[in-house]
């Protein structure tokens, strides 16, 4: 959300600045814009563009402010939507990109406007999903995955989009790092945090095909058409090349399970009837893609962990005073953190 005051004008645009770019540099569009603020999309500044002809576009550009270096790449989602729309991977249409951050003070790009809905929870899902459409929208979910991950990076032009050594075992390092870095502002340690990361890399597997990874494919990141399939891929700014089995388990733990010892919240997007199981999905990527998914269980474990881990980190920067906790029920926050270890360890028995 924002507290940026829409009557000044766009949040981070100089508008006559980025139209007249837009006038030059992208056929398809006739300023000026209407400029409507679309929320969601990881606090980067988005607006819908709606041209003198009526013909719809969105742009995005990253928060105003210090970044950290990678943080809220759009040239990697510019990479990425232009290299994936030839290919059968739905993503929005590539209109342009601007390098020049003397325009509007930071890169941006437009993409083409999908008229699709992201669901964050089961309100979405009941709003924009009928029961009797959900079990074609989760298997679309599903092979929209598929074909992203038969996608040929080297083959697309996407070869130099990250390295190729072990995926699994760089996130192992990188978010066991964020674990022991917060155990001290969170006043929070669990020795299973430990056991596990061990485990891990014990038992780490060898990595199969590179391929493009998403890194959140989940269905807060999709855009959910009015035929209840996925009209579009968004939010490719952490995708990188890597296991597209940690990537596919990633995205099988937002949907539950009869095997699970508990119910998914029932605030979750995929917590309503209706829904295949997990089981079921992971069936119909195994269809699709040919692969071997009899180590999955390691991968949902290892997701579980790492969910863990991010939540134990944010936990630690409330905790610190970094954060406004202002509606945030930090109990169940710290409970969350024990229950997904709980939930990894279940993963791996």
């Amino acid at each position: 959300m924002t507290d940026h005051d829409e009557s000044l004008g766009p949040e981070g645009y100089d508008v006559g600045a980025v139209e007249d770019w837009i006038k030059a540099n992208v056929d398809s569009l006739k300023p000026p814009f209407e400029w409507t603020r679309l929320l969601g999309g990881h606090s980067n500044l988005t607006y819908a563009l709606t041209d003198t002809e009526g013909t719809r576009a969105v742009i995005r550009r990253p928060p105003r402010g210090e970044l950290l270096p990678k943080a809220h790449d759009m040239s990697r989602e510019w990479a990425l939507i232009s290299a994936l729309g030839p290919t059968d991977v739905p993503v929005p249409a590539a209109y342009g990109f601007c390098e020049d951050p003397s325009v509007t003070g930071k890169w941006f790009y437009i993409m083409g406007f999908v008229d699709g809905h992201p669901l964050y929870n089961s309100d979405d899902t009941n709003q924009y999903v009928p029961e009797d459409q959900r079990q074609k929208m989760a298997m679309s979910f599903i092979d929209v995955l598929a074909a992203l991950h038969r996608v040929d990076p080297d083959e697309v032009g996407l070869g130099d989009l990250g390295k190729r050594d072990s995926y699994v075992g760089r996130q192992l390092k990188t978010w066991y790092r964020s674990w022991t870095s917060s155990v001290e502002p969170a006043d929070y340690d669990d020795p299973r945090a430990h056991e596990l990361q061990r485990y891990f890399l014990e038992h780490l597997p060898d990595q199969g095909p590179i391929r493009v990874v998403h890194g959140d494919y989940g269905p807060h990141n999709v855009l959910i058409g009015p035929n209840c399939t996925v009209d579009a891929v968004v939010d490719w700014e952490i995708s990188t090349l890597g296991d597209p089995l940690a990537d596919l388990a990633y995205a099988l733990n937002f949907w539950p399970d009869p095997t699970d010892s508990q119910p998914p919240k029932p605030e979750a997007a995929c917590a309503v009837p209706g829904f295949p199981s997990r089981t079921e999905l992971a069936a119909r990527y195994a269809d699709q893609t040919g692969r071997d998914l009899s180590n999955l269980s390691y991968y949902i474990a290892f997701n579980r962990w790492k969910s863990a881990a991010i939540v134990h980190g944010v936990y630690a920067r409330y905790c610190e005073g970094k954060k406004s906790t202002e509606g945030i029920d930090l109990d169940e926050m710290r409970e969350r953190i024990g229950t997904t270890l709980t939930l990894a360890e279940e993963a791996i028995a």
